[in-house]
């Protein structure tokens, strides 16, 4: 089925989700939380939050919006993410999500559908998130061209503020679905070798984010999330368990620019932003 155009202005229904201190440490887990990151993956200090706890709860709007997107599921790969974080959680809730198709864009071989989320804890809200999903082999149908990417380009010449270099553990996969992305492709070798990909199951898109927000945080805020308002993403390459992910981070047109490399080959797998808090 290809995308209809006319979905456009499609809202979701509210979706709830019902979290405790051992949800927000099996995501920060899922994204490559350590030991050494006891804030938020030990109850008895919180645990704090990782500002991209925020993609959890829009997963079932996510997946009720391609349904009514007309996509074909089996086409679709994960484009780009925001998030941006309004402030604390704490340790356990009620969060309640809906969200809106906000656009199909033409990029002639291929249609880029985007929503965003809302998510609410007690009527406040807590999470902005925006999705961009990427519909492979279709296109051309004379619609208009995504907006500019919220990501400014690093140049040639610069020098990173900070490097973070982590190895993927083969079991990354295995345990970031727990937050919520059940997937096949993510675990499954047979249905990895379907979609191409020969070297066996592919990591989330959504884990290789927050494990740069992650990076962000200790490279340029020493350890407190609470200064990342709002963290955009792109994805370029697959990443594999196992893999040893290289961030680089840069200060370009006021943002933070992060470069995301991959050692299996090494070439840029993803470009992230991040934007620090006022407060």
């Amino acid at each position: 089925m290809a995308v209809d155009p006319k979905c456009v202005g499609a809202e979701s229904s509210s979706f709830t989700l019902r979290y405790d201190w051992k949800t927000l440490v099996l995501y920060a887990l899922g994204v490559g939380a350590t030991r050494n990151e006891l804030d938020f993956v030990y109850e008895a200090r919180g645990p704090k939050v990782l500002p991209t706890f925020g993609v959890v709860p829009g997963y079932p709007v996510l997946s009720e919006l391609l349904a009514r997107s007309g996509a074909s599921l089996d086409k679709v790969v994960h484009g780009g993410q925001s998030v941006t974080a309004h402030g604390p959680l704490p340790p356990a809730g009620e969060l309640t999500t809906r969200g809106v198709i906000t656009g199909v864009y033409d990029l002639k071989r291929m249609t880029q559908v985007v929503f965003k989320a809302e998510t609410r804890l007690e009527g406040r809200l807590v999470y902005e998130s925006e999705w961009m999903l990427i519909v492979l082999g279709e296109g051309g149908f004379d619609g208009p061209r995504p907006p500019k990417s919220p990501i400014p380009k690093i140049p040639n010449d610069a020098k990173p503020l900070f490097v973070v270099e982590e190895r993927v553990s083969p079991e990354q996969a295995l345990l970031y679905r727990l937050s919520g992305d059940p997937n096949p492709l993510h675990i499954d070798p047979a249905v990895a070798k379907m979609f191409g990909f020969e070297k066996g199951p592919i990591l989330h898109g959504l884990a290789t984010y927050g494990f740069a927000a992650r990076a962000l945080i200790a490279g340029a805020f020493g350890g407190d999330a609470s200064r990342l308002g709002t963290f955009h993403g792109q994805f370029r390459k697959p990443v594999w368990p196992g893999d040893v992910l290289r961030t680089e981070g840069f200060e370009v047109e006021g943002k933070y620019a992060l470069r995301t490399t991959s050692s299996a080959p090494d070439e840029v797998v993803a470009l992230f932003a991040g934007e620090a808090t006022s407060g």
